[in-house]
């Protein structure tokens, strides 16, 4: 039993139609037809003269199906250089926020990829993101704070965030292929990727768990496809490809274009090649002299499809790369190629046909790997045919192009939900002013995005097929941002001082818009708070409540005769760790202050520091006895009151300080202090001072030796 398929591969140059049977399992290639474009009529991959490819397309098809019976349905594939790849990199604030979950992390890559599709539109105003379909992404970095890691799941820190390298088939592609199939009266059979379906045919489902890069190098592109994990995970494409090899020896050689093509495939099959350039003139060229003209161009090749590999491979060389497509053939390409990708020689080979498992043909049909992709279009049809899904999102209809197994994440793309939608939009934060510096305390994050699979909750990753239903329930916003006075202020600026032995603790003085205000006053937006933790001695001793002992070190001050007299002696010390200081010195924590109280002097005592006498005495040896002379030498007055000695002069006294009698003493003041008295019997005397003769009006002093010596009658 056998069943036939019909396969188109639209080229840029050309387009392929193959004829395969499907035999047993095994697929038999019975025809192949190529033709070429009579008009520039694909760039790029992509269909821009509809009618032009339809003429080509009809043209195949009437041949064929001269030799084979009616064609009605046919496979065909989008050129893998019409991919779009792009870049993006999301960052989230996730400052206060639950433990990062796989779903987390999920909903994170599909905010960077639709940053990618967003990417792909921004410099084209009228092309939306809805204009492409994502057919596949690969992360390329996790990042914590700035920092590569390895997975964000189960991770805490200040700021998230995922670079991912993402591929995108514009939807005017299918549409256009669409068109030109129906201008041909053919109807679509099944659509693939030309990178999809060369890997379907050699690399196998059970392969792909390896890094493998698979490289269709063309005329005018080479197509890159990269395998991991099971699955395609990235596409790219270089406009570098088989024509600038031709060129280079087409400009080397001054050869017509068609001649230089001819000469390139000539090197795999002959030793000298023969040309005829421009002028007419024939040469036969060694095939090593003609490889060493192709070189240059051939390490730019090689370069390109490297630096690709390594771009879509998170600047990782893949374990082996696979060849296929003309440019393939190119001498040496595969040995600079293992070169630049650090590889050893026999991981980057060129595939052929012959390389497809159970696969046979007809005899005229050549082995070469530019028929693998067409094949591979061909089988992809049959054995993973892509086709349209239609889900619905909130109840909108969306269709998906199948193009591997499809999550909700894809539906959810291809609906253009936007991706905060994911995730409530986090609260406004608080912003307040502390000592003038802004600070913001943030709102709540918001809270995920409940998703429901045909009623069921899910996650973005879980797999979808045609019909279902998704329902996303919006996220809800987080609370704003709040705060009391005590989350700014902590106990890092209370003081701990000792003060007269005893130990206190001094808060800071803390204000809100100038009024103090308790630690537990919830804040408002805009609110300005002062904290002063710059604490003199008076300011503590306020705080402390020992204000009292302020008034104890006011200096000693008296007016004597309306004159100012500051005396320290009387003053009370203010020490701070043993040292005098002022009370505006500002304190520190564990500080300790003491203060030394004097009692006011005595009028006697504040005298003797002003080394005043209040009574004028000396004393005197007079008849061999030792006598204190005293008298009154000044008279002191505190308003209407003569003050005694012992008597108290308070602080900022007034003093009115009369000086008494300041005549010297004499020897006659001497028998005011004494009893003695000249005998009766005395018939003369004689004054004596220190052993000398002296007078009753002579000045005596201090500590002198006074006689009167008696002459006694018989």
């Amino acid at each position: 039993m056998s069943s036939k398929l019909f396969a188109l591969d639209i080229g840029t140059r050309s387009v392929v139609g193959i004829i395969l049977e499907e035999r047993n399992e095994a697929f038999h290639v019975v025809d192949i037809l190529v033709e070429e474009h009579k008009e520039r009529a694909m760039v790029d991959g992509q269909i821009h003269n509809v009618l032009k490819v339809a003429e080509a397309i009809q043209s195949i098809k009437q041949q064929l199906e001269e030799k084979h019976g009616t064609l009605e349905k046919v496979s065909v594939a989008a050129a893998g250089r019409a991919l779009k790849t792009e870049q993006a990199e999301i960052k989230l604030d996730i400052k206060n926020r639950p433990i990062f979950s796989e779903e987390d992390v999920s909903r994170l890559e599909l905010t960077a990829v639709q940053q990618a599709q967003s990417n792909l539109v921004q410099n084209d105003v009228d092309k939306q993101s809805s204009h492409y379909y994502c057919v596949g992404y690969s992360v390329l970095y996790y990042r914590l704070d700035g920092e590569e890691i390895g997975s964000l799941v189960d991770q805490q820190g200040n700021e998230a965030s995922i670079e991912v390298i993402a591929t995108f088939l514009p939807r005017v592609v299918v549409e256009s292929l669409l068109s030109a199939l129906k201008r041909a009266d053919l109807e679509m059979e099944a659509l693939t990727l030309e990178p999809i379906a060369a890997i379907n045919v050699l690399i196998p489902t059970t392969m792909r768990r390896l890094n493998v890069a698979l490289v269709d190098i063309g005329a005018g592109t080479s197509d890159i496809a990269i395998t991991n994990h099971g699955t395609v995970v990235a596409y790219g494409m270089v406009p570098n490809a088989g024509d600038e090899i031709t060129e280079a020896l087409s400009d080397h050689y001054l050869l017509d274009f068609p001649l230089a093509e001819e000469a390139k495939r000539a090197i795999n099959t002959s030793d000298s090649i023969q040309i005829q350039d421009i002028l007419g003139f024939d040469q036969s060229i060694p095939k090593e002299e003609v490889m060493a003209a192709i070189r240059p161009a051939t390490m730019d090749l090689a370069t390109s499809i490297s630096t690709e590999i390594l771009r879509l491979n998170n600047n990782q060389p893949t374990k082996a790369v696979m060849l296929v497509g003309g440019g393939s053939l190119t001498p040496s390409l595969t040995a600079i190629l293992a070169e630049k990708l650090n590889l050893p020689e026999n991981r980057v080979a060129v595939r052929g046909i012959d390389a497809i498992q159970n696969l046979t043909k007809e005899e005229h049909i050549p082995i070469t790997p530019e028929l693998v992709t067409p094949i591979g279009i061909a089988i992809a049809a049959k054995r993973a045919p892509i086709q349209y899904m239609s889900v619905e999102v909130n109840n909108q209809i969306v269709r998906l192009f199948e193009l591997k197994e499809m999550t909700v994440g894809d539906a959810l793309l291809a609906a253009n939900i936007a991706s905060r939608k994911l995730y409530g939009k986090p609260g406004p934060a608080l912003t307040v002013q502390v000592n003038g510096q802004t600070i913001h305390i943030p709102g709540e994050h918001g809270k995920p995005a409940v998703i429901k699979l045909n009623g069921q909750e899910t996650n973005t990753k879980a797999i979808i097929k045609n019909k279902d239903k998704i329902e996303l329930l919006e996220g809800k916003n987080g609370k704003e941002g709040t705060a009391y006075l005590h989350d700014l202020v902590d106990d890092a600026s209370t003081k701990t001082i000792t003060f007269q032995g005893v130990v206190h603790k001094v808060k800071p003085s803390i204000k809100v818009n100038d009024k103090e205000v308790p630690i537990d006053t919830p804040l408002k937006e805009r609110d300005k708070i002062t904290v002063e933790t710059q604490h003199t001695v008076e300011h503590i001793l306020h705080a402390v409540h020992q204000e009292s002992y302020l008034a104890a070190l006011k200096p000693y001050t008296v007016s004597i005769n309306n004159k100012s007299h500051y005396i320290p002696y009387f003053s009370s010390a203010l020490l701070l760790n043993g040292n005098p200081i002022k009370a505006q010195y500002i304190v520190q924590d564990q500080d300790e202050i003491q203060i030394s109280t004097v009692h006011p002097p005595t009028l006697q005592q504040l005298a003797d520091q002003l080394e005043e006498n209040l009574i004028d005495r000396i004393s005197i040896k007079f008849q061999h006895e030792i006598i204190e002379l005293s008298r009154h030498h000044a008279t002191v007055y505190l308003g209407e009151t003569i003050l005694s000695p012992s008597d108290i002069v308070p602080n900022g006294s007034n003093l009115k300080w009369e000086q008494a009698n300041n005549s010297p003493w004499i020897f006659q003041d001497v028998f005011r202090f004494t009893e003695w008295s000249m005998p009766e019997s005395a018939s003369s005397f004689q004054i004596v001072r220190n052993g000398h003769p002296s007078r009753f009006d002579e000045e005596i002093f201090g500590g002198d030796h006074l006689e009167i010596i008696l002459n006694v009658q018989k």
